[in-house]
């Protein structure tokens, strides 16, 4: 079914949603960008999420894993500058009344609005300061201020990442909106960074969860930037029926899974460019082997290692790097049979065949490795199983960034 880009369109894009942001200070860091924003959706809404694995969650992961269990929410609450993560009792209470204040204000009962939070871990959340957004933003929410909002959850991000698009369906149009945040402490498993999807849509929160699961496998859960997976790490999808197109056949599922797969697979590579310090986009498609798992396990390995993201950095084909994170992958891998390719805009080289290296061209490679996005394929030869990963290259920024990052 037909679907196209909703130029400067953002996360609420689809008809029934409101957001708004506003600076407050939370980090105590004198700043023209907004750290909290509310997202709301003025019909009943149908809800799905992931959250962080992690142990160590934080505050508003613990509270909104009590309010999916409804499986219906109509706004999320986020801030910026402080993860409210190692907090302990008084991080909880203190997202509970960011919780509370927003559903008094809009009008919901209990449990109907998410938190979420990023930023330093082991800080208490300043939170008169964000309850004061929340009181600022509630009565002035507007359908312009999505792009604001995604603004509002940025921390080392460089660039917004939203995006939003019109589906026909057999019923009629959808539209789907979407916003992340993500540059650094990004190794999902299980969880995304923050994110957030919008629709217009009738969906049922039964059906929604196992289609977010799905979408997250093939894009954030196939995402690293340095190995680290956040206290905070959430994902969440909305689903308000203001369109009033239900999805009911099994041809409009499909066609709303596969959107949803594609926009969270984009989100995912703008978040994976846009790493801490990164100057290149990773993308590793490992091929040909025995399962999807075995190319799962490929392909994040070598998209993970530090060695050779330290080698795309500094242009250098070593080929040795993608190999043996392949090998240590876990993956059922036959070394005899691997072809390994390194791809950009300004071509391709093959580095290894059948096992062996080859006798490539060092000048080639150094310009495929130049270009900004970069596609490394691994194909083993030993059956039907690939799968796609986003990484960037590590780079001496990232140190920087991370060597200061509570100041």
């Amino acid at each position: 079914m037909a679907y196209k880009v909703i130029e400067g369109g953002s996360i609420t894009s689809p008809k029934g949603y409101l957001a708004g942001a506003c600076y407050v200070g939370v980090k105590s860091r004198k700043s023209d960008k907004p750290d909290v924003a509310v997202l709301y959706s003025q019909e009943p809404a149908s809800c799905a999420a992931l959250f962080t694995t992690n142990k160590f969650c934080a505050a508003p992961v613990l509270l909104g894993r009590e309010v999916l269990k409804k499986g219906k929410a109509r706004a999320v609450v986020i801030n910026s500058g402080n993860a409210n993560a190692a907090t302990g009792e008084q991080g909880l209470a203190n997202a509970k009344k960011v919780e509370v204040l927003a559903e008094e204000l809009l009008g919901l009962g209990e449990d109907e609005v998410f938190v979420s939070s990023t930023g330093v871990i082991g800080q208490q959340l300043p939170v008169e300061k964000v309850l004061d957004g929340v009181r600022r933003i509630v009565p002035n929410m507007t359908v312009e201020q999505g792009t604001d909002a995604a603004w509002a959850i940025m921390t080392t991000d460089l660039a917004k990442k939203e995006v939003a698009y019109e589906l026909e369906l057999s019923g009629g149009t959808i539209r789907i909106g979407a916003m992340a945040k993500g540059s650094g402490m990004i190794h999902p498993n299980m969880a995304t960074t923050l994110s957030y999807v919008t629709t217009d849509a009738k969906v049922e929160a039964s059906v929604l969860q196992p289609l977010l699961k799905r979408a997250a496998d093939k894009s954030f859960h196939m995402l690293t930037v340095d190995g680290d997976t956040s206290t905070n790490d959430s994902l969440f999808l909305f689903a308000n029926g203001a369109s009033g197109v239900a999805i009911e056949t099994e041809e409009d599922k499909e066609a709303f899974a596969a959107l949803l797969d594609g926009i969270c697979i984009d989100m995912a590579r703008r978040i994976a460019a846009d790493g801490e310090g990164a100057t290149h986009l990773m993308i590793v498609e490992a091929k040909g082997l025995p399962t999807e798992q075995d190319a799962r396990l490929v392909a994040r390995s070598i998209a993970g290692s530090t060695l050779f993201k330290a080698a795309v950095f500094g242009r250098d084909a070593n080929w040795g790097r993608i190999m043996a994170a392949a090998g240590y992958s876990g993956a059922d891998v036959d070394p005899t049979k691997a072809d390994c390719i390194l791809k950009s805009a300004a071509g391709e080289v093959a580095v290894m065949e059948a096992g062996f290296g080859t006798d490539f061209s060092e000048e080639l490679a150094k310009a495929v490795l130049t270009e900004h996005d970069i596609t490394i394929i691994v194909d083993f030869h030993s059956g039907d199983g690939q799968a796609t990963a986003f990484g960037c290259d590590l780079t001496y920024d990232y140190v920087k960034i991370n060597g200061d990052y509570r100041s």
